[in-house]
């Protein structure tokens, strides 16, 4: 793995240097983008507005609106030197129990890995005990020239960093709540089904994406027909869907 991230852990007077990894990878199919009436490739060029013409990946920089409407060009050598303290530094505010963080304010992934021969002990000291106070450390860090919410939590021995959603980038869901009636027996049905389905092997799932994507490629070669599969069709008696479903449960 490449490291994306290198600096320090820093809790209390205590800091680790350390390195992120991304944690996850994309397995989906790639597509690419061709003119529909002959399935040549179709090409995205970077052009300057100001001269007309075609510029290389090398000239680009990225620009910044002024208040006063100037564009301000900023370098990477200016965004590796912003006054900011998480720049270099995973700095640690405090720690929660992990029922605090909602589940919907996690972004992406890392492994945080101790870098060099003097991370070690503080590394394993952090870890460990991260693992047996069964908390998470609420952190900030400056990563892909933007600073970001994170937490921290042990993970197999291993320091995992979860880059988080700030509280003003989550959206609320609304009034997309049901305001619909249940009854006291379709919550217990509905309960006895959940117990029937209880217990997932997540590890034992896979993405059938791909497979139904080469199914569709051969029938397009071939110059078949895919089958469509059937469309799930709403309940019209929610009790007697409840019951065959926890037959057919029992049965699985």
């Amino acid at each position: 793995m490449r490291a994306v991230w290198s600096g320090y852990v820093s809790f209390g007077l205590v800091s680790v240097p350390v390195q992120l990894f991304s944690a996850t990878q994309e397995a989906r199919p790639r597509f690419h983008e061709v003119h529909e009436a002959d399935g040549s490739r179709v090409r995205h060029k970077r052009w300057c507005e100001a001269e007309s013409r075609e510029i290389s990946q090398q000239e680009v920089a990225r620009g910044w609106t002024a208040p006063d409407g100037r564009m301000v060009v900023l370098r990477d050598e200016d965004l590796e030197h912003l006054p900011l303290p998480t720049r270099k530094t995973i700095d640690l505010l405090g720690f929660v129990d992990i029922e605090d963080v909602d589940p919907v304010m996690y972004a992406k992934p890392y492994w945080a890995g101790p870098n060099g021969p003097s991370a070690q002990r503080p590394y394993a000291l952090l870890v460990e005990s991260l693992a047996r106070s069964g908390r998470v450390g609420v952190a900030k860090l400056a990563l892909r020239t933007r600073e970001r919410l994170a937490i921290l939590r042990p993970r197999l021995g291993v320091l995992a960093c979860h880059t988080l959603w700030w509280p003003e980038e989550i959206r609320e869901p609304d009034d997309l709540t049901s305001s619909a009636p249940v009854s006291d027996v379709e919550l217990a049905m509905a309960e006895m089904l959940i117990d029937q389905l209880a217990g997932v092997d997540i590890g034992g799932l896979h993405d059938d994406y791909a497979a139904a994507l080469e199914q569709a490629v051969t029938a397009r070669l071939e110059g078949g027909e895919l089958a469509e599969p059937p469309e799930p069709v709403p309940a019209v008696d929610l009790m007697a869907a409840l019951v065959e479903s926890i037959r057919q449960a029992g049965r699985q």
